[in-house]
């Protein structure tokens, strides 16, 4: 056991629940706003000490930016994938299955397993991540925004229309952006041409995985990529009956997304991938098997170029 104090954080949209872990079962609890007055009132609630540990589950953009208060404060904070929660609580008899996580739990966790201090992505990275999401959700809109139009009422297709166009033009005026974002980061747009040598990665995947992994170094081998992609094949097995193996999909369902109709192009016009697509129907391991089987590949490809920092050559396998 360390001598830090530990600080669970449970984050939600609007608020965040605090538990300070004072001994077994023993815990100082409040809630605050999700935004900087109530990071503020946060830290000046806590009694003045240099060895805070602060731990909460990696919820993207809803803490974000209470992770990089902290971090810009100098405070050790640790962000940690819920499932690893999950199985902790499960496995001290702490929750049941169906249990929400609280920062109770989250504070138990941490200071049981001391979890490695959370690095934040370089500013440009963020920024970039923040263009793309917002790129996604433009897309969402524009979607629901057509689909709504082909079955309206006349007396409000004008309407649709309009912001169909509205949509159709922030969404032209944010692609733009992010060319620009990449192409003024010298990193970025070094990465952006190694990315774009695979075949079947273009402007958009190579932006969505610049976004999601940045230059892949915070990852120590191109499994962690698949895993964090939600990529990984998980088995679930119970005595004596076997189960079938499936996505974890435990992380960047965007990161999926993006990297599913590249997959499909890359089959017919990268020779790595469709050499292993082939292999894979050979043994009737097509269909989607196959194509989360080319996911993986791909991903694993764009990140072995940018460790590397060699254009892709499709006669030189990667070790990765």
């Amino acid at each position: 056991m360390s001598d830090n104090i530990v600080v669970g954080i449970d984050i939600a949209k609007h608020k965040f629940d605090v538990a300070v872990w004072a001994g077994e079962n023993h815990y100082k609890m409040k809630h605050f706003p999700n935004d900087l007055k109530g990071f503020d009132a946060f830290i000046n609630w806590l009694k003045p000490a240099s060895n805070y540990h602060f731990c909460m589950e990696a919820t993207g953009i809803y803490g974000d930016p209470l992770a990089l208060y902290l971090s810009d404060k100098g405070l050790l904070i640790s962000v940690v994938n819920p499932v690893q929660i999950h199985a902790f609580g499960k496995a001290e008899l702490l929750r049941n299955k169906t249990d929400k996580i609280d920062a109770k739990l989250i504070a138990c966790y941490c200071a049981s397993q001391h979890p490695p201090a959370w690095q934040p992505a370089p500013l440009c990275e963020r920024q970039l991540l923040a263009l793309v999401r917002h790129r996604n959700k433009l897309n969402e809109m524009l979607l629901t925004e057509e689909n709504r139009l082909s079955v309206a009422d006349e007396v409000v297709c004008d309407s649709h229309a309009k912001i169909i166009t509205l949509l159709k033009q922030e969404l032209k005026d944010t692609e733009l952006k992010i060319k620009k974002h990449i192409d003024d980061s010298l990193s970025l747009k070094k990465n952006k041409g190694l990315l774009e040598s695979i075949p079947g990665i273009g402007e958009r995947l190579s932006a969505t995985l610049l976004a999601y992994i940045g230059d892949g170094s915070r990852f120590h081998h191109s499994g962690q990529v698949v895993a964090y992609a939600g990529l990984n094949p998980k088995l679930h097995e119970s005595g004596q009956l076997k189960g079938r193996a499936h996505l974890s999909k435990q992380r960047s369902a965007e990161l999926r997304k993006a990297l599913y109709m590249p997959a499909l192009a890359a089959i017919s016009c990268n020779k790595v991938v469709k050499k292993q697509w082939e292999q894979l129907t050979a043994r009737h391991k097509g269909g989607k098997v196959g194509v989360c089987a080319v996911m993986r590949k791909l991903l694993r490809l764009a990140y072995g170029v940018m460790k590397s920092g060699t254009l892709f050559n499709a006669e030189i396998p990667l070790a990765v």
